[in-house]
């Protein structure tokens, strides 16, 4: 039930603009996956032919493995793509979410392993479902738990006994759990759904032309949910004795009828879906049509050559689902039409060109030739239904998606950080001279192509508190404690996420004080006390993060240097920023280039936002672990918003 609102009325639980987003994304998300298809298609089709024509060889078997390597497992490029785009940041544990409920649902749900579970004699005694569950709903459905588990988990704090699984650690034990009760579910109802298409496709077989209409609908509409193999299972292979696949390429069958199961399936995917390709290319806006291009004509390419045409039916699949319903009724009109007509046709693998080629002179083959004046209505057809409706309807088809809004969770506002993202890079010589971008505590850490280009009066105006070129090709930019979320917005815009306007940037980084001050602060670990011109790094030797002292430590605990509260805690554990009470902001950084450990070794105790006493426990780390990775265990404490300020320790 919904939530009652003052007005009366009942809210509903889930709007329809956020559904629609939903689906929007998920669409996008979709691309990622999809576009490998169309070469692997094509490497399939090229080897079904070769092999169809002069027999098993070398190249034709390379290039059968090459193409079934992705097309096999296109589930699985579902669950991982689609982990990654449905995150709220594209990262690797998303996608590693998304793997591990895969492993976890498909391994359950295997016909060995139902068997066990059911206690069946053989193998062969498990419902014929289990064999089919590898498809790409089971796939969507991974992904999206391995998204949803990132999203809910990745900030997750547990207790100390187990802070090693902390964070990112938690997402795939998450997704694995999420994922056993998934398995759990489909179990039961898996097979009872599979069971009732095959018998309702029993039944279709019943009513003639109009039937081979409903199967065709039926089999554009159940791809989304891997369904459509229990519907051709009653109409290409032998379960109510129609065969009609199998009898076509034995050419064994009844000459005018084996083939009407698959005639109509060559003109939509031969000749309607590259015009609803090129409807969608047309209708998309002048600055993505040359993205669109590229998707559409690959996916033609593979539609037309093999008759694999999940590229383009994926592509509006969710983002305008009116549009596959279209699709689903034309094929189903198709198939009717082929059926009256004195034309069949089967294949062996797609309703593909090739297919086409091939089959033209097997004898069960009748009129094959009409199939290309049926191909051109059917283009004509497409082309024009879809054109009209993604123009009336306002269609978020591929290349008229509304702009991404990005939400900053930091308290300066999204447009600030993008604006300064923008004026760094442009400061850096442009995106093409950016070839890796990282950041730690307070810097980003980048590979620049030409150094020379850099602009550090620029960098300074942006924000920046300083610029280290620490050599050839690496160029160093002190931000100070929100670095994370610059970092961000750089690769927002280097990926074209987000267009920047001219607006001015920040003035700069952090609240800074200019009054001379001296900060006592109780020393916050164990060990000697050194002046920073001492530590192994020059961007703090120098003085660019900021006036301090630095301690090599002999303790393993970094305590509050004084009462304070957590400004950030960096994703790796080794450094942390405070905020103290009169809004002096300080950096506690443990060890010298401790960000490539990559969090080994190092355990937070805190988060950004709490506030902690003088005294209290900030973080751990292994002191023993920073030198065996060759790495210096030195400390600074440096203050980044003062660069008149005196550090001093006491107590």
């Amino acid at each position: 039930m919904g939530n009652l609102q003052s007005d009366g009325d009942v809210a509903a639980p889930f709007p329809p603009e956020v559904v629609v987003k939903f689906f929007q994304r998920l669409g996008r998300s979709i691309m990622l996956p999809v576009a490998v298809l169309p070469v692997a298609a094509i490497l399939m089709g090229i080897s079904y032919w070769l092999q169809s024509t002069i027999g098993d060889n070398l190249v034709g078997s390379f290039l059968n493995a090459a193409g079934g390597a992705l097309l096999g497992n296109m589930a699985l490029l579902f669950a991982i793509g689609i982990a990654i785009g449905m995150a709220n940041k594209s990262d690797g544990t998303s996608a590693l979410a998304g793997l591990v409920s895969w492993l976890v649902v498909t391994a359950i749900l295997s016909p060995e392993t139902v068997r066990l579970l059911t206690g069946a004699a053989d193998v062969a005694d498990v419902n014929p479902a289990f064999g089919k569950i590898q498809n790409v709903f089971v796939g969507i459905a991974c992904g999206l738990i391995g998204a949803w588990c990132y999203n809910k988990f990745k900030d997750t704090k547990l207790p100390n006994a187990l802070a090693f699984f902390s964070g990112k650690r938690s997402v795939a034990l998450a997704a694995a759990g999420i994922s056993l009760v998934f398995a759990v579910f489909l179990l039961f109802v898996w097979p009872v759904v599979y069971s009732g298409l095959v018998t309702f496709g029993e039944w279709v077989v019943t009513l003639g032309p109009i039937g081979t209409g409903i199967y065709g609908m039926l089999n554009r509409l159940l791809i989304p949910l891997g369904l459509h193999h229990a519907l051709n299972s009653v109409f290409w292979f032998d379960v109510a004795g129609i065969n009609d696949l199998n009898n076509f390429l034995a050419g064994t069958g009844t000459y005018g009828v084996t083939g009407q199961y698959m005639t109509g399936f060559f003109p939509i995917m031969m000749f309607g879906l590259p015009g609803a390709a090129l409807a969608m290319y047309l209708t998309a806006k002048t600055t993505r049509k040359k993205v669109t291009y590229g998707l559409m004509l690959s996916g033609s390419i593979a539609s037309f050559l093999v008759g694999v045409t999940e590229p383009l039916e994926f592509a509006f699949l969710f983002v305008a689902p009116l549009l596959y319903v279209v699709h689903a009724v034309f094929t189903g009109i198709s198939m009717i039409i082929a059926t009256l007509l004195p034309v069949r046709m089967g294949f062996g693998f797609s309703a593909g060109f090739i297919d086409l080629t091939l089959g033209w002179v097997n004898p069960m083959a009748e009129n094959p030739w009409i199939i290309i004046p049926l191909g051109v209505f059917w283009f004509l057809v497409y082309f024009a239904t879809f054109y009209f409706i993604i123009r009336k309807f306002n269609l978020k088809t591929p290349g008229r998606e509304d702009d991404d809004v990005i939400e900053e969770t930091s308290a300066g506002g999204g447009s600030g950080y993008h604006a300064t993202a923008a004026a760094f890079i442009a400061a850096l010589g442009g995106a093409q001279n950016i070839s890796e971008l990282d950041n730690c505590a307070t810097r980003l850490r980048m590979e620049i192509v030409d150094v020379s280009k850099v602009d550090e009066a620029a960098l300074k105006t942006a924000g920046a508190a300083g610029t280290m070129k620490a050599g050839r090709h690496s160029v160093q930019v002190v931000y100070g404690l929100n670095v994370q979320f610059v970092k961000d917005a750089m690769e927002d815009v280097l990926a074209g996420r987000v267009h920047t306007v001219a607006d001015p940037p920040p003035a700069a980084a952090t609240t800074t004080v200019t009054r001379a001050a001296t900060v006592v602060l109780r020393q916050p670990v164990a060990g000697r006390v050194i002046p920073l011109a001492e530590v192994p790094d020059p961007m703090f030797a120098m003085g660019t993060m900021g006036p301090g002292l630095a301690i090599d430590p002999t303790g393993d605990t970094v305590i509050a240097p004084a009462d304070a509260i957590v400004g950030s805690v960096f994703a790796t554990g080794h450094a942390i920023g405070l905020v103290l009470a009169d809004g002096t902001e300080l950096l506690v950084h443990v060890g010298i280039d401790t960000v490539s450990m990559e969090g080994e070794g190092f355990e937070p105790m805190v988060t950004a936002g709490d506030e902690v006493a003088m005294g209290a426990p900030l973080l751990r780390f292994d002191l023993e672990a920073i030198r065996a990775a060759g790495l210096s265990p030195v400390t600074p404490v440096v203050v980044l918003n003062n660069e008149s300020a005196v550090v001093e320790f006491r107590g």
